[in-house]
């Protein structure tokens, strides 16, 4: 796992650790952390990170559609196995960013994460590494990533627009009926979160 120090002093949080029983020194600068590479990561909830790698969008009405397909196929759709999903509803995709040099969006920002929660243990059984939302998860969300070694990453609220400057690239993958809850393929850089659960089921919230 190669890490590398971040310097996003916004994300301090000392008081993590010491609800956690560590050092609050280890939490005075964030870590790279690349989503490919989760599987050999030794995460701690309460950890700063900068996320870089692949995510794919979802929120509710995407869930739903992801559960028909894991129930009537045994599998997920679209090759989201071992992949993160972002709980996020960007604004429309800019069809010239590339050209323009400019972001994929105007605005991408973290969904309250407990709303998928419906859906998510069934997800992460069924292969999906990690999510990234704002806010609380279940206690069966909290078994389950300790269960699967999986984790859920908390992003900031509110902070759409800068969010959306650490977007590379985007594509529509599917359902584009559902407008800004379709499911994107993002790539992401240097995304500011805190590891809220970790593979242990440590959950910063509890």
């Amino acid at each position: 796992m190669n890490f590398e120090t971040g310097s996003y002093s916004q994300l301090k949080t000392p008081s993590l650790s010491t609800r956690l029983g560590q050092s609050p020194n280890a939490q005075n600068e964030p870590i790279a952390l690349y989503l490919d590479a989760l599987a050999g990561a030794e995460l701690v909830a309460g950890q700063s990170v900068l996320l870089s790698g692949v995510v794919y969008t979802m929120r509710d009405a995407g869930h739903r559609r992801c559960l028909d397909y894991l129930e009537e196929h045994g599998d997920l759709p679209f090759g989201l196995k071992g992949q993160s999903l972002f709980y996020a509803g960007p604004t429309e995709l800019r069809p010239d960013y590339a050209v323009q040099g400019i972001p994929p969006f105007a605005a991408v920002g973290p969904t309250t994460a407990s709303r998928m929660d419906f859906a998510a243990p069934a997800l992460y059984r069924a292969g999906i590494a990690a999510t990234i939302g704002k806010g609380h998860r279940s206690a069966e969300v909290c078994a389950v990533c300790r269960e699967f070694g999986c984790a859920y990453f908390a992003a900031v609220g509110g902070a759409a627009a800068l969010l959306a400057t650490k977007v590379i690239s985007a594509e529509l993958v599917a359902w584009p009926d559902l407008g800004p809850e379709a499911l994107y393929k993002l790539e992401i850089v240097d995304f500011p979160a805190l590891i809220a659960i970790d593979g242990k089921g440590r959950d910063i919230y509890g």
